[in-house]
């Protein structure tokens, strides 16, 4: 009797986040990426959505497939992703809209800034355009006192970037 053999079972590559997102989202030039609004989308308890709205200094690419979020602890928003484990974050970039579901968890909060901190891990990533109209903006923001925001930007951006996270998995 011949032997059959099956090929192996493909492996899944996870979603990565498009390239123009994770320079963005890197946590460089800040200063430059002032008013760019991210809205993040979480579910409270009955069902309702919610809307979160987040800078370029509370959202950090780690890497193509994680993002690192730093949330004012207490709110509603912090509550529901603690609870649920998913969010979607949502922008305009580049003519486009941008969602990126997320799977997340809570790790240890900051404690200067105050930030509750998670990792979240790209379930999806979808770009919405069409040929016949170009997005110009999504929500924007200007800062009265944009140097102090931004300095403490910087030093968040600094502390999700060596905070330790979720990894290795089940860690939080």
């Amino acid at each position: 009797m011949e032997a059959v053999s099956s090929p192996a079972a493909a492996v899944e590559e996870p979603p990565q986040l498009p390239g123009e997102l994770a320079a963005l989202l890197d946590g460089s030039d800040l200063d430059r990426r002032v008013g760019l609004t991210i809205e993040l989308l979480t579910v409270d308890p009955e069902g309702w959505p919610g809307v979160a709205l987040l800078s370029v200094g509370e959202v950090v690419a780690l890497d193509g497939s994680t993002l690192r979020l730093a949330l004012w602890p207490g709110t509603r928003t912090t509550a529901n992703l603690t609870r649920s484990g998913q969010g979607v974050l949502a922008l305009v970039h580049d003519g486009a809209a941008y969602t990126l579901r997320l799977m997340t968890r809570r790790g240890a909060d900051l404690a200067d800034p105050e930030r509750a901190v998670f990792d979240g891990r790209l379930a999806s990533a979808r770009r919405d355009e069409v040929p016949y109209a170009r997005l110009r903006s999504g929500i924007t923001f200007d800062l009265p006192d944009a140097d102090t925001v931004v300095a403490r930007w910087r030093s968040t951006v600094e502390k999700l970037r060596s905070h330790p996270g979720c990894e290795p998995e089940g860690a939080c």
